[in-house]
């Protein structure tokens, strides 16, 4: 049996964005004004302006109607208008015709019982033929485009344009940006108004690019403050019942507002290892106990730990992440009763935290008297019981129960929460960042038997290659296993060259395309949580495959994929004979503490 098999080592480009991008394309791009101001000296010849247009964009021709993107997909690109007009729609909300999700199609029963036979005989087998020949609802409907894509459209846009407000960006506006740069979902569905030409420049490509050039990351910058300050307040629960000129009077005296680092994974793990008190004291404080109130605090990426003070120190009680507001059974108490506008609790930054400031005069002016009464006797009640589970109760909806959940009423008796997660249990998932996560795998260890059977199953259904460890961080009889969260915040994905690791769109799985995968580890190594590891990979018949200049291993970055595609969900919890292993979405407070309560 050959013990080798060499081929050429992937390299950054050896798949573009588009292969069909043309030299016309680039000079077209690189003429547009955004493009054409940029100086070209700083580049490095291995990354020049040029070679970042025409290897990590591509030129988009859009007909009218074609939706571009829409809101709720995970975006990891900035889109430019070159010629015609593009709309976005503003309130799209939670009507599915503009969201429509994309799902990975599931394998049928058979297909799935057929993977047992079909499982390779040896590990990390890849098919290297596939490292080859790639370098070079009721308003939507779907059409297929000339190169055989399937696109969905707007059926009757004049009835969307008389039905939602819209706005209309011409030639060299640009758009996507607040998603491209926040690593989180799109704020808005945006369609062609006119037959278009949209230049589309993924997160790679902005990167260097910003990394570069001053004056295009202060405009990029810009502009993303001012079109996702408007977005935010729109999306929350809490302001979707005010009218626009409401909206747009609180928005001008709105302050946005950043605390701690973006890229806050560097010394993170060292960090997590302190005790409780001491990671609390190293965190950026945005609101300490006792501080005059001037405005609610609306989260709009990130997290922030809320604090209680006691025995002289600060303890954790809850958290607040994406759309959660800080501050507010304080401005209800105050409009109810008149009572001193403190701050009952502190707020620290966990890593990093955006936020937006309101001012309290204009909540108690124009938000509180325009909520349902229903939500109003809800604040009262939590605000009164001095619970931070108010900050969430006044998401109301969807957002309602989970912000108030788990993370509700800590009144600090017997050491827990309103909902009975101890609170050292608290201090142990925001340390840990476990908050982070939208599936993560807990262990209850005092259940789990070491039977591997999660492994196992693991295993089978990735060709006999498992894709976590039953190992992580413990506390009491509860472990997070290494195993990927798919994060609400995947800083993962921040420095990958290719894009092989990306959100799949619809579902927001963080997931790793193995054909563009060059094996450079910076995922790996950006994970906080050791959740992605790196594998040699081979052949079928064994043999390790090696690059063919310097005889080393090829290796590609592997990770939990949440199982996408089986029948059932993931197979590591469907195989616990015990009922040890759960995945879990930390925004669902409430059954987090149920689990953790058992």
């Amino acid at each position: 049996m050959s013990l080798r098999v060499a081929i050429p080592r992937p390299k950054r480009w050896d798949k573009p964005f588009d292969p069909e991008m043309s030299q016309h394309d680039v000079e077209r791009v690189l003429f547009l004004d955004i493009f054409r101001a940029i100086d070209p000296n700083p580049f490095p010849k291995s990354l020049s302006l040029t070679d970042i247009i025409r290897n990590d964009a591509r030129v988009q021709r859009y007909r009218r109607g074609d939706i571009i993107v829409r809101k709720g997909d995970y975006g990891n690109a900035v889109f430019v208008v070159i010629s015609g007009s593009v709309r976005a729609v503003l309130d799209s909300g939670k009507r599915r015709g503009l969201q429509e999700d994309n799902p990975v199609l599931k394998r049928g029963f058979f297909q799935a019982l057929g993977q047992l036979w079909r499982n390779a005989k040896v590990p990390e087998m890849r098919d290297i033929t596939t490292y080859h020949g790639g370098a070079n609802g009721e308003e939507i409907g779907i059409r297929t485009d000339r190169r055989n894509r399937t696109r969905s459209v707007v059926r009757n846009i004049d009835a969307l344009i008389a039905n939602h407000p819209t706005r209309l960006l011409g030639a060299q506006e640009m758009f996507g940006e607040v998603a491209a740069l926040s690593r989180a979902p799109h704020v808005a569905t945006v369609f062609a108004d006119s037959d278009a030409v949209v230049l589309e420049l993924r997160w790679q490509g902005l990167r260097d690019i910003r990394r570069r050039d001053k004056a295009f990351r202060d405009k990029i910058d810009a502009l993303y403050r001012a079109s996702s300050l408007k977005a935010h307040l729109r999306e929350s629960p809490l302001f979707r019942h005010l009218d626009k000129e409401t909206l747009e009077l609180i928005a001008a005296q709105t302050l946005f507002e950043t605390h701690g680092d973006f890229e806050w994974v560097s010394g993170f793990k060292e960090l997590a290892a302190d005790e409780s008190s001491a990671v609390i004291e190293t965190e950026p404080v945005v609101a300490e106990h006792g501080d005059y109130l001037d405005g609610l605090l609306l989260v709009r990426s990130g997290f922030g730990r809320v604090t209680e003070r006691r025995d002289r120190g600060h303890h954790t009680i809850g958290y607040v992440t994406h759309n959660e507001v800080f501050g507010l059974p304080e401005i209800v108490d105050h409009w109810r009763s008149g009572n001193e506008l403190r701050l009952r609790y502190g707020l620290r930054a966990v890593g990093f935290v955006d936020l937006l400031r309101v001012p309290t005069t204009l909540v108690e002016k124009y938000v509180l008297p325009g909520l349902p009464h229903d939500r109003l006797l809800a604040l009262a009640s939590a605000s009164s019981s001095a619970g931070p589970g108010a900050n969430g109760a006044a998401g109301g909806g969807a957002n309602g129960a989970a912000n108030g959940g788990a993370n509700g009423a800590a009144n600090g008796h017997n050491g827990q929460n309103g909902q009975g997660a101890p609170v050292s249990g608290l201090d142990f998932l925001v340390n840990t960042r476990t908050i982070n996560g939208t599936s993560a795998m807990f262990i209850n260890t005092d259940r789990c038997t070491a039977c591997d059977e999660c492994v196992r199953a693991c295993a089978e259904t990735h060709d006999n290659n498992p894709r976590f460890v039953r190992h992580g961080p413990e506390n009491d009889s509860t472990m997070v296993a290494n195993a990927c969260m798919h994060c609400v915040d995947a800083v993962c994905l921040i420095g990958c060259p290719t894009g092989a690791i990306h959100r799949n769109p619809g579902d927001g799985l963080v997931v790793i395309d193995d054909t563009i995968c060059i094996g450079c580890a910076t995922c790996a190594q950006s994970c906080p949580y050791d959740n992605i590891r790196m594998v040699e990979i081979r052949d079928a018949s064994g043999a390790f495959i090696v690059d063919d200049e310097t005889q080393m291993p090829i290796v590609k970055a592997t990770k939990c994929d949440l199982c996408i595609g089986q029948l059932g969900g993931p197979a590591c919890q469907r195989a616990c004979p015990h009922d040890a292993l759960v995945r879990l979405d930390m925004r669902d407070r409430e059954r987090l503490a149920d689990w953790l309560g058992r």
